[in-house]
């Protein structure tokens, strides 16, 4: 049986590891520490909310998002991360964590809610294209960050 629930402070330490356990699936780096998770997402104006996903009171996974605002289009949820551990796919959680955003977002007149995959997981794109998302691709996502942030930063005003 399935249940999601919004995680507390109780729960950075798992929710930590499950985020480097996906940075790892994503082959890419991370290098989040639980108290950055504390102060970012259990203060008193968090920057994140995330959801706990377990099945039968096993830790199956977890979900972080954010609000955010469009100038065009108004508010909107991003699903930053949706991961569920090897063991415990193909039971519905993922959907359960869409359908439950895309209540939340009608909950709080959004417009949308977006997220995105990397381009070589196939089975993903393959999952979001069933549950009728659409892709932008004319939109490039973009970064400024390390040594050309802190470069930029720290240029002449």
């Amino acid at each position: 049986m399935l249940a999601l629930r919004p995680a507390t402070a109780n729960d950075v330490p798992l929710l930590r590891t499950l985020i480097h356990e996906f940075a790892g699936f994503e082959k890419l780096p991370a290098s989040i520490t639980e108290e950055m998770l504390l102060r970012d997402g259990f203060a008193a104006n968090p920057r994140f909310h995330a959801l706990m996903l377990e099945w039968e009171g096993e830790a199956a996974g977890y979900a972080l998002y954010f609000d955010y605002y469009s100038s065009f289009e108004g508010r909107a949820i991003f699903l930053e991360d949706v991961y569920v551990r090897e063991g415990f796919r193909r039971h519905g959680i993922g959907q359960a964590v869409i359908v439950y955003l895309a209540r939340l977002a009608e909950e709080q007149d959004c417009f949308a809610v977006r997220w995105q995959v990397l381009d070589w997981n196939l089975q993903a794109i393959q999952f979001y294209k069933k549950l009728g998302a659409e892709f932008l691709n004319s939109w490039k996502t973009v970064t400024l960050e390390g040594k050309a942030l802190h470069d930029l930063a720290g240029s002449t005003k």
